[in-house]
């Protein structure tokens, strides 16, 4: 069944929603037990966002209304549930662990259904990458289990994305993570990543899909060891059988369990929203750096649309040295193609001239155009970092108003600047020359973390004679969550030697926020073990 492009503005409205429309929900609430002897696990800590959809009245045209003749079954998968179920090939055991999680979901169908619009663009793409593999299809429900289909989901473990890989796993897998552009949130590169690892994995455990599955939660050194363990005690060596964390015993059940309720609907009682078996998005690319914006209007689309389906861009524009690349509905992406051809690659980013001054460093120039040294450098090819009083350098700036980038750093700096100006009492400190940033927190009596982030820099970054700075002076009512399009609710469970400082650095919050969302006492220790509520924006993580 063909669907015709006519229905493509339904895609677009839903990722103009997708902004402006998402508040978090729980995930899975109840879990499995590993054994009877132990008491229930919680879910992966991930939050993802619970997006508001508008009218699908087209696209259920689209996808095919029930006719006299029509098979039930065809109905109530749409056509890419349909092809997903026709190949699960995965035994379903019938334990205690697998029966709470098959459970839990069987009696949330609203939840299943948030998910597949989530899947909606993407999944199609996920499934022609699987089977080009010939890898099982449950792969493909993975992303539920892992972020509930949700690309900015970021857990407590530090992981990002869909298939949520930590920043290690990623970059040991080709997923680059940079100031512009974090890989892990890129639909298509951290599919084929994913895939990658899950192959590597199999072939690791001789085949073993579900010692695979097991190590892509917990890490392969994990399950080797409990394998090894058991094999020398004379133990049973499945997954089953393995001592493994509370949220590995969990993870692969919930796999299955989905897989069995995709498997046999009507056993269970459930529908799930449909999605059209056809391809709704195409891969575009730039041949250079190019302003977010403009790349929208050369496909005709908003850029908070063309953002949401690209989520890995943090910033303004696409970065310096790669990738350029873009997911489009598919009628866009022809006229993205077309259009871009009358377009010269110097005018791809828009640029200003700026003459050096005398006292001019890269990192200067770089902090002032809120850019970073490495861009600079690639747009003027200069491999060191000297520069000479009177020379001039091309700067890459935004085309359009900061403003209009909703998911870019700036835009996210203001959204938070504004927040906390409704609870705090806003003052502009001059920069003296002498100051650091120490001496003005100092001064104004705040914590040298926040002073920096409130200016969207780092404590370590230089300042100079006449910079502005916002800062925030005390107030009585307690600091609020921040509240960006890429803020997340993330259970964080404290590790040995951790501190309120090293978890404020590592998730770019300040020691006052995380003691305000946990009612924490300053002069208490924080014990391993111990859950922490955190707000976090995903794309400005460290790691």
């Amino acid at each position: 069944m063909q669907l015709s492009r006519s229905y493509f503005p339904a895609f677009l409205a839903f990722f103009s929603l997708v902004l402006s429309g998402c508040k978090s929900f729980e995930p899975l609430g109840e879990t499995a037990e590993k054994k009877t002897n132990k008491a229930p696990v919680k879910a992966n800590a991930f939050i993802a966002a619970e997006y508001e959809v508008g009218d699908y009245a087209h696209l259920d045209v689209a996808l095919g209304q029930k006719s006299e003749n029509a098979d039930e079954s065809e109905i109530v998968f749409g056509n890419i549930w349909r092809r997903i179920q026709s190949q699960l090939t995965f035994d379903i055991p019938e334990n205690r662990r697998l029966a709470i999680q098959r459970s839990w979901y069987a009696r949330h169908p609203d939840y299943l259904n948030r998910v597949s619009k989530r899947a909606e663009p993407f999944m199609y793409l996920i499934v022609e990458e699987i089977e080009k593999r010939d890898l099982p299809m449950e792969l493909a429900i993975l992303p539920i289990v892992e972020s509930a289909f949700d690309p900015f989901a970021y857990s407590h473990g530090r992981a990002s994305g869909l298939w949520q890989f930590v920043p290690e796993t990623g970059e040991r897998f080709g997923l680059k993570q940079n100031w512009w552009y974090d890989g892990r949130r890129d639909v298509l590169a951290a599919t084929n990543a994913a895939l990658d690892y899950l192959e590597f994995l199999n072939k690791k455990f001789d085949g073993d899909w579900l010692h695979a599955l097991a190590a892509y939660n917990s890490g392969e050194g994990r399950v080797q060891r409990a394998i090894r363990k058991n094999f020398k005690a004379g133990e049973n060596t499945d997954f089953w059988s393995l001592d493994l964390p509370k949220e590995t015993d969990a993870y692969v059940p919930k796999l299955l369990a989905l897989a069995d309720l995709i498997k046999r609907p009507e056993h269970y009682n459930i529908s799930i929203r449909p999605i059209a078996n056809i391809a709704v998005l195409e891969s575009v690319s730039a041949p250079s750096q190019i302003d977010l914006a403009l790349a929208a209007k050369l496909a005709d689309m908003n850029v908070n649309e063309l953002h949401a389906l690209n989520p890995a861009y943090n910033r303004w524009a696409t970065s310096p040295k790669g990738p350029h690349n873009f997911l489009l509905p598919i009628d866009k992406a022809e006229l993205f193609n077309k259009n871009i051809t009358d377009v010269k690659t110097n005018d791809l980013v828009s640029w200003k001239r700026y003459k050096i001054k005398r006292g001019d460093s890269l990192g200067k120039i770089a902090n002032k155009h809120k850019i970073t040294v490495d861009a600079i450098q690639t747009a003027n090819k200069i491999k060191g970092n000297n520069i000479r009083a009177g020379q001039y350098l091309l700067i890459p700036t935004a085309s359009a108003s900061l403003d209009e980038y909703k998911l870019s750093a700036n835009q996210r700096l203001t959204s938070k600047q504004q927040k906390i100006a409704k609870q705090k009492q806003k003052a502009v400190h001059t920069v003296k020359s002498g100051d650091t940033f120490w001496d003005i927190s100092r001064q104004y009596k705040v914590n040298v973390r926040e002073l920096a982030k409130w200016n969207g820099m780092a404590p370590g970054d230089p300042i100079f004679p006449g910079q502005k700075l916002t800062v925030y002076k005390k107030v009585s009512k307690a600091e609020m969550p921040k509240s960006t399009p890429t803020t997340r609710k993330v259970n964080y469970k404290v590790r040995s030697g951790d501190s309120l400082a090293r978890i404020a650095n590592r998730f770019n919050v300040s020691i006052k926020e995380i003691e305000s969302w946990n009612k924490l006492n300053r002069n208490k220790y924080l014990q391993p073990g111990q859950m922490l509520k955190l707000y976090v924006d995903v794309t400005n993580i460290k790691g």
